[in-house]
């Protein structure tokens, strides 16, 4: 029978919708028991810093590793050595880290929107709280003469003083009625110079009267929407300021006195450029070398020290006296986004690139699959994969970038989606391991995992589902940055090409995918690349796609109301299933008819389902499982109470479930 139109598929799905029905419950305590697997994944993840003085007022480079919590380290530019490492109860991480000129540390972080201090001498830091109730993310901070802390917010724009001796904060209010970010920030002389998200616009903000300039785009910018400024830094009466992401991108120059855009410095890798050396010139990393500026002639002179890999950028950098042979004198130092310490002594021209001793963190799962004996698991914003045995726990793990999927294919190779530029990656787990744009193997070794597709031309930014079918590997995807509408994309291993239809379902983004002979079935959801643009519609789908007819089959609304249908599956009886926020819901999959649908949670946090042999299993609430036994009229059962983010099947017959960084097994009993 040929599938029906999707206009009346979705008549009939509305006609033929069960009312949801309340779930059932074993008696006593359910029955399935978790293992821990361990923690899989751990690196270090540098963003925020600065160098000043350290503990004993020895110059320090300062960072914050990104972990739960975050730590603030103080590492000696000699030799790499930790002089200080102090949590910051609450944080998950930081972009922000700035002294004041009487040495005392500032750190605004992320997740919680606190600032936290540490005084010379201290040892633990103070929390200062929320500067401002409503404001989540501290995005960058910068202090004036008097140690008056500055910081730019999300998720409303805003700018705040603390002041460094009373503690008072003056809210600024919102510095673009339709930015929400605050990227970057930066001070001078009075007045406070920001950049936004996702916009890429400039303001100059009177520190005393509160007024804000919106200042003139530099004019090779282009259109700003959709550019962010990801980096700001004033030195010297210039105002520096990147345009683009983590990655290369074109740095500005603003003359605060002459207010007029002076420079374009091409190719600049940011974070951070260092301040001004006695001659008035400063280092940055720019087309993958460090290079010395000098804003009075726009020149760039290289220092022959280069640097590898997709991530080349200072996430702290100034000067030092090193007293070594080979570095007399000041001495260029920062650091890199793994902790190694860089640096460079402008006499002698020496420079190396080692690794401190930044303690590593436990890096939170993002992602969970299984694979045949393996269990595969992708880190969140360190990023990272590892290749857990679920038997022993014994675990591989490479440093790779964000991981948003994996999926072991039938032919043993391991389909990576990752974060940024929703790129899909192919990796043989009998081979070496070697990532040149992260985690280099032995010399002479072959890439792998290789890059098969990057979906950044088709304004996607993260490979958010994968399944195989029909040979090919269907990717689910989220947008870049403030848009709507994800792709569902085709990479053929065999030919090298990718096929890509973007708005599959219109301004809804791909959250989950399985697959049925030659048909796909997506999960859709209502939000965009940022989350910040207003959705135009008002619940998520799920949707059936002809593979090789290359058309959408039916499109349905299986919750109304319910922005995500976070994850869909196929039981054992051939029923399709999916889960959107407390409800898990049957479809027919020839025309997407809602057979059953139960209402089992509380919230609407998003959750994954799966199937095995002898049931589908569903997370709700993100701390219960439900078995549903097959059989149509199946209601489900309570299968175990635990905390988890990620739930997958490993084996066939195992549930393998996350929660923060760590790993737990389920052995179903039969």
């Amino acid at each position: 029978m040929r599938p029906f139109r999707p206009l009346l598929a979705a008549v009939l799905a509305a006609a033929l919708v069960i009312a949801p029905t309340a779930p059932t419950t074993a008696a006593g305590p359910p029955y399935a028991a978790a293992v821990s697997l361990g923690v899989p994944l751990s690196d270090v993840l540098l963003i925020g810093g600065t160098v000043a003085p350290g503990p004993g007022g020895k110059t320090a480079i300062w960072n914050v590793s990104t972990g739960g919590p975050a730590y603030l380290n103080a590492i000696d530019p000699v030799n790499g050595n930790s002089l200080l490492s102090t949590p910051l109860p609450g944080a998950e991480g930081s972009y922000a880290v700035a002294a004041t000129p009487t040495g005392t540390i500032y750190v605004g972080t992320y997740n919680n929107g606190h600032l936290y201090r540490l005084r010379p001498g201290a040892t633990t830091v103070e929390d200062l709280g929320r500067p401002i109730a409503t404001e989540t993310f501290v995005w960058r901070i910068t202090t004036d003469e008097q140690g008056n802390v500055y910081g730019g917010t999300y998720p409303n724009g805003k700018v705040f003083r603390y002041d460094d001796k009373t503690g008072a904060i003056r809210d600024y209010g919102r510095v673009l009625a339709d930015q929400t970010y605050v990227k970057s920030i930066g001070y001078a002389n009075g007045k406070v110079y920001t950049g936004s998200l996702p916009d890429a616009r400039f303001t100059e903000l009177d520190t005393t009267t509160g007024a804000i300039t919106e200042l003139p785009p530099p004019p090779n910018l282009g259109d700003p929407k959709g550019k962010s400024v990801y980096d700001l830094n004033v030195r010297g009466g210039r105002v520096y300021v990147r345009v683009g992401t983590a990655f290369p991108g074109p740095m500005y120059v603003w003359d605060i006195a002459s207010r007029a855009w002076v420079d374009e410095i091409p190719t600049a890798h940011g974070l951070d450029i260092s301040p001004l050396d006695p001659d008035g010139k400063l280092y940055m990393i720019q087309a993958g070398e460090l290079k010395k500026y000098d804003p009075a002639t726009k020149t760039l002179t290289g220092t022959g020290l280069t640097f590898t890999g997709r991530i080349q950028n200072a996430r702290a950098i100034g000067f030092a006296d090193l007293g070594l042979p080979d570095y007399p004198g000041t001495s260029v130092v920062g650091t890199l986004w793994r902790g190694e310490e860089f640096r460079y002594n402008p006499q002698t021209g020496k420079s190396e690139i080692f690794q401190t001793q930044v303690r590593r963190e436990p890096i939170e799962i993002l992602s969970v699959s299984g694979g045949a004996k393996t269990v595969y698991t992708g880190g969140y914003l360190n990023g990272g994969i590892s290749l857990t045995d679920p038997k022993t726990g014994k675990t591989t793990f490479n440093r790779f970038s964000q991981t948003e999927a994996t999926l072991e294919a039938s032919d043993g190779k391991v389909w990576i989606g990752t974060y940024p530029e929703a790129r899909l990656y192919s990796y043989d787990p009998r081979l070496t391991w070697n990532s040149s744009e992260y985690s280099p193997g032995p010399p002479g070794t072959p890439e792998n995992p290789v890059l098969a597709v990057n979906l950044k031309p088709q304004v996607q930014m993260r490979a958010r589902a994968l399944v195989e079918v029909n040979g090919q590997i269907a990717v689910g995807t989220v947008p870049d940055g403030d848009r709507l509408g994800g792709a569902l994309a085709f990479y053929d291993p065999r030919s090298g090409v990718t096929t890509t239809y973007r708005n599959v379902v219109q301004d809804e983004s791909v959250f989950g995918l399985t697959a049925r002979q030659g048909i796909v079935y997506g999960g859709t959801s209502i939000t965009g690349g940022l989350g910040t643009t207003k959705p135009t519609r008002e619940s998520g789908t799920v949707f059936a796609w002809d593979v090789a007819g290359k058309r959408k089959l039916w499109e349905t609304v299986p919750v109304a109301k319910a922005a995500t249908v976070s994850s869909v599956t196929f039981g054992p009886d051939g029923t399709l299933w999916g889960v959107a926020g407390k409800t898990v819901f049957a479809l027919d999959p020839r025309y997407g008819t809602v057979l059953k649908s139960y209402v089992l949670g509380t919230t609407t946090q998003t959750g994954d389902i799966v199937a095995t042999r002898d049931g589908v299993y569903v997370s709700i609430d993100l701390n219960k499982i439900y078995r549903i036994a097959p059989g149509r009229w199946q209601t489900p059962q309570l299968y175990l109470e635990h905390p988890h983010k990620r739930l997958a099947v490993q084996g066939g017959q195992r549930l393998v479930f996350s929660n923060g960084p760590e790993l737990f097994r389920v052995d179903i009993k039969r």
